[in-house]
């Protein structure tokens, strides 16, 4: 494994723009002394200074799509990265050394779990697995990771599997001097797997910034499974999860089930189950099919492990599947307490804040999102379309058009894209726009129709009205 520093004019040539500061919703302050404002503010400062040398506005989405010719502008893109953070990393795949090509998976389940023990750390800055995952099979260039994540630190390593042994290699080197400041090699039995991952996730801490390491603490609270067979069968779950797509997610739930026949305790397996059920009637299907066995999933998952951050992710998607955004809301910001760099549950408290028409936080939440993790087909999914919502939310129906035209154009197999495209189109005037993103939508889900989403669409209220109201208008059938 390997980790590199960025040296400052190496920073220095990071992209200017990075992600907005969110004010925390309906909270009142106290009225404080002078003193101890001007001492607040100069703590604040300080921390700013030690964990983030700069923040900076993103670009905002273009204005307007109002007609067919303006359709054909570019749609928004997802953030470009900030300036790395002074604590910023990314865990690069870990390269497979075994025989067998099995054990990628294997290997990756590695990267799994030191990412997830990294992002407990709430003063480091960790790149989600799915953007660093883009990188596997890659020979890449530790400067260019650096300016395409924006982050400071890489970590790299290898795993060897053979038999019952695991071997894995880990290096801490400067990127700018190619000096190595700490190397490590672990052989050790199979059934310790899960204490090397923590040896090498604290290491690293250690290594990278000894002091506020001592000061924190830091001890993983993650419950291992009960067999490495499980945990293995939901590594895979994860990846296919990932892609955003139907047969991926179906196989995703049949893995996940076979996770749980071996472990039945194996708290993880339950949360992504719950996960991949609800997100079924993306593709096919009915809300009410999944109801109970993605809500008996989740409660399993929290149940099993309180403080599991996917557990709480996992019950507030189902909650927000059953239109309870409030309690939907308090779900993902748990997750968010135990996880502060969990870039899915930021992208999905912003689709709920979106919902709730809290249109300035749902939008910085989910920019957070995609500058957590700038290069994940799952979070651009999520985060763009949180984003096309909150606009939508606020009647600002081209910039909602603009946002989701570029989930569609990114990712054309995605449904719901083509959805809020017609409706938010349709409710700016932009009839030509709106029929064509209906057609494929129907050409993709010939059943759609606005009684589907009176009984499907997590939306309520006046949103859903609206929604259904731009649907009508650009030709979706009413039965």
């Amino acid at each position: 494994m390997q980790v590199y520093a960025l040296r400052p004019e190496a920073i220095a040539e990071l992209p200017a723009t990075g992600v907005l500061a969110i004010a925390p919703r309906g909270r009142r302050v106290a009225p404080l002394s002078m003193a101890a404002a001007a001492t607040g503010a100069l703590v604040i400062a300080v921390i700013a200074w030690w964990l983030w040398p700069a923040t900076r506005s993103s670009p905002a989405p273009p204005a307007n799509v109002g007609t067919a010719s303006e359709s054909k502008q570019t749609a928004p893109s997802v953030m470009e990265p900030a300036v790395a953070p002074r604590l910023s990393i990314v865990v690069l795949p870990f390269a497979n050394l075994s025989n067998d090509p099995e054990q990628e998976y294997f290997a990756d389940g590695m990267v799994e779990e030191i990412i997830t023990g990294l992002s407990r750390i709430r003063w480091l800055f960790v790149i989600a697995r799915n953007s660093s995952f883009t990188y596997k099979g890659r020979s890449v260039d530790v400067k260019q990771v650096g300016l395409e994540l924006g982050v400071r630190y890489v970590i790299e390593g290898s795993v060897r599997k053979a038999g019952n042994r695991v071997r894995i290699t880990a290096q801490l080197v400067e990127a700018g001097s190619g000096n190595h400041i700490w190397a490590e090699r672990y052989d050790r039995e199979l059934a310790d797997i899960f204490a090397v991952q923590d040896e090498i996730t604290e290491q690293v801490l250690a290594t990278i910034e000894p002091e506020l390491y001592t000061a924190e603490h830091f001890r993983s609270q993650s419950k291992p499974p009960e067999s490495l067979s499980a945990w293995e069968c939901v590594m895979r779950a994860m990846s296919l999860v990932s892609q955003s797509k139907g047969a991926a997610n179906a196989e995703a739930e049949e893995l996940c089930r076979r996770a749980i026949a071996i472990a039945p305790n194996y708290g993880q397996a339950h949360a992504l189950l719950a996960f991949a059920l609800e997100r079924r009637p993306i593709w096919s299907g009915d809300t009410k099919a999944i109801l109970l066995e993605a809500s008996a999933a989740a409660r399993r998952a929290l149940d099993l492990d309180e403080r599991d951050s996917w557990a709480h992710m996992a019950h507030g998607m189902v909650l927000w599947r059953m239109r309870c955004h409030g309690e939907a809301e308090r779900a993902f910001r748990r997750a968010l307490e135990l996880n502060p760099n969990f870039a899915l549950a930021h992208a999905l408290l912003g689709m709920v804040l979106a919902a709730e028409e809290v249109h300035v936080e749902a939008v910085q939440i989910a920019q957070r999102a995609l500058r957590l993790s700038p290069i994940d087909r799952l979070i651009d999914i999520y985060a763009s379309l949180a984003i096309s919502i909150a606009h939508f939310a606020a009647s600002r129906y081209a910039e909602s058009a603009a946002w989701a035209r570029g989930i569609a154009e990114r990712h054309p197999d995605y449904d719901t894209a083509y959805l809020m495209l017609a409706a938010a189109a349709a409710m700016h005037g932009d009839i030509e726009v709106a029929v064509k993103a209906r057609a494929t939508l129907l050409d993709r889900r010939p059943q759609f129709s606005l009684a589907w989403m009176h009984n499907n669409n997590p939306l309520t209220g006046d949103m859903l009205n609206r929604v259904v109201d731009g649907l009508r208008r650009a030709g979706v059938p009413g039965q």
